[in-house]
């Protein structure tokens, strides 16, 4: 039988620290939004979606076009795009029209790499 152990931590960030947070969330948020839009607008046009490792390869191109992305760690965006995956495939998976969705009570999640922290 394997057991799983879960380890929860409070953080008390400094001033900077929280200022990084924020960065990251936006970033992310952006990221997220930026991947929805893409999204929509390829089904709507060829009927077809595209992954998020295709979202995933635009990335660059976005960093380039908004320098401030380049503060930020690449496995925090590329997270953000797995969550986007994550959302349409249980929305397709359950069918469900967009009045019934609800969001749940849970915290945000993202990827920080230790090396920028």
């Amino acid at each position: 039988m394997c057991m799983l152990k879960a380890y929860k931590y409070r953080m008390y960030p400094n001033k900077e620290q929280e200022k990084l947070f924020f960065q990251h969330f936006g970033a992310c948020r952006f990221v997220y939004n930026w991947g929805l839009e893409n999204k929509i607008r390829t089904y709507e046009s060829d009927s077809k979606s595209i992954s998020r490792f295709t979202l995933n390869k635009m990335l660059p191109e976005l960093k380039s076009e908004h320098v401030w992305l380049k503060d930020i760690n690449s496995q925090s965006l590329q997270g953000a795009t797995l969550h986007l995956e994550n959302a349409f495939t249980r929305f397709f998976r359950e069918k469900k029209r967009i009045s019934e969705i609800q969001i749940p009570e849970k915290p945000i999640t993202i990827i920080l790499s230790p090396t920028r922290i």
